[in-house]
């Protein structure tokens, strides 16, 4: 490590998150990798091929798939695309509870006999488990872990990062940002989990959406200003030395204190979900969409961070890519696709 020697008495003082920011500080600055969700809950989607190249002429060069589609898969080959590949939460208990060679033929026979390797970035195992389907949740450390191994026996654990997408509820508090922890009835997964995440260089993932934070508050608590980064005078939030101007960035930083409170603050972020609605619901338009989702975009690319990690800059993986009509629950759970079914994109938004 350049300057180890240089600065003996220093070094072990320093936190991994100052080593990280000073890192970035002597770096030229690289924007945070910005991707897009490739929902595919829906009976009206165009062809998978014609999706790939709508991909390609937006310049999106990561792209998360929820599941292991082999045709879907086999359409991404060779066109340089990154992809974050989903492992359902159904198949958890089988590669848990499975010898450590059943997870290596799984990867094999659902991943790598239809992709590269080389272009897988994340293997994201299970999605809000914690959430939706608190059963799965004592098999999720057991199939990560026969995952990485099998990943390590096939050479790949290097380049192909393990982790879990949860919903920001892991939190049992979450304001202001300083008292924020986890929910201590998770703690018995969440904190292997950090440690993994902490050993192998991965990120902790969290699918996040301001929109809900306001159409679940009272508007004094969170407003549309808040929750669409526009700055109100007088109306942010302070938090000790910090000053929060928008929803987004205090949630992550919430995370941020509550990994640190457990001993794991050198724990990256990625927002694995994230997005506007353009219909059916309060405030829920093609306006407000674009508004939240180009200031997501512009964050990323400045490499902007948050207050309690300024200058770290946070992926980000907006969600959607279509709207899928497919979706259960309120209506505009089905409305937030960037494009339409003809590939002309829903509003103005660029991806680099």
């Amino acid at each position: 490590m350049p300057g180890r020697q240089a600065f003996p008495l220093l070094i072990p003082q320093l936190s991994l998150l100052f080593l990280l920011q000073l890192c970035l500080l002597l770096s030229p600055a690289v924007s945070a990798p910005i991707g897009i969700c490739y929902g595919r809950v829906a009976n009206n989607l165009p062809p998978t091929n014609d999706v790939v190249k709508l991909l390609q002429s937006n310049g999106v060069t990561n792209v998360r798939l929820f599941n292991t589609d082999s045709a879907v898969l086999r359409s991404f080959t060779g066109t340089g695309i990154k992809l974050m590949i989903g492992v359902p939460n159904e198949i958890l208990p089988f590669l848990a509870t499975s010898p450590q060679s059943a997870a290596m033929d799984w990867l094999r026979s659902n991943i790598f006999n239809h992709i590269s390797a080389d272009q897988v970035r994340y293997i994201a195992v299970g999605n809000e488990v914690f959430l939706k389907d608190s059963f799965y949740a004592p098999h999720l450390i057991p199939t990560i872990l026969n995952l990485h191994q099998a990943l390590q026996t096939l050479g790949f654990a290097d380049s192909i990062k393990l982790s879990s997408p949860q919903a920001a509820s892991v939190l049992s508090k979450s304001y202001p940002p300083s008292s924020a922890s986890f929910d201590p009835s998770l703690r018995f997964a969440i904190v292997p989990l950090l440690q993994f995440l902490t050993d192998t260089g991965s990120p902790f993932m969290v699918n996040l959406y301001p929109y809900f934070s306001y159409i679940n508050s009272k508007p004094e608590e969170v407003s549309l200003d808040y929750a669409l980064f526009r700055p109100e005078p007088g109306r942010t939030v302070r938090d000790g030395a910090y000053e929060y101007s928008n929803v987004y960035d205090a949630s992550i930083d919430a995370l941020v204190y509550a990994m640190e409170k457990e001993g794991f603050g050198g724990v990256t972020v990625a927002v694995t979900e994230t997005g506007w609605p353009t219909s059916g619901g309060e405030a829920a338009n093609v306006d407000n969409a674009a508004v939240y989702n180009g200031n997501v975009v512009a964050r990323a690319m400045r490499n902007a961070g948050t207050p309690r990690r300024p200058g770290v800059g946070v992926e980000v993986y907006l969600f959607d890519l279509f709207d899928e009509n497919g979706k259960v629950g309120e209506e505009f759970e089905k409305h937030f696709g960037i494009f339409g079914l003809d590939g002309v994109k829903a509003y103005g938004l660029d991806f680099n």
